[in-house]
């Protein structure tokens, strides 16, 4: 599991490889991930958008902006907790993720919280240990 902590907001990831629905012979790979963020602080906060950037392991870079997290843009009050799985698909047997998410306070503040980089590993993809 992966975890980053912003203004006591903490985000954790889960990614998952898929073999079902990846095929190595056409070279696509897809991993579900699940996050879960929890309201730590002591003041109500909506998530309002996110930025990913997703690098294969060929080092090519996809960004991707959008509204909320699949379809919402949740509130979470002092102690509350938000969690949803998505996916994504690289031609490579693994790659990374980042991103980021815009959120606003109660009180209109706009600031953005880190999502930890995470691993997408597949079994078909080989480690260089340094």
């Amino acid at each position: 599991m992966y975890r980053a902590v912003t203004r006591q907001i903490e985000v954790t990831v889960e990614p998952n490889f898929l073999p079902e629905r990846s095929s190595v012979e056409n070279r696509q790979y897809f991993w579900s991930y699940t996050i879960v963020i929890t309201n730590t602080g002591e003041e109500t906060v909506q998530l309002r958008t996110r930025h990913w950037i997703i690098t294969d392991a060929s080092g090519r870079k996809q960004e991707v902006r959008g509204e909320g997290v699949v379809g919402e843009q949740p509130v979470l009050a002092p102690g509350e907790r938000f969690k949803y799985t998505s996916g994504v698909p690289l031609p490579t047997a693994s790659g990374f993720m980042s991103g980021r998410y815009q959120m606003v306070s109660e009180k209109g503040e706009r600031f953005e919280i880190d999502v930890p980089v995470f691993s997408l590993d597949s079994p078909d993809s080989k480690r260089v240990l340094n």
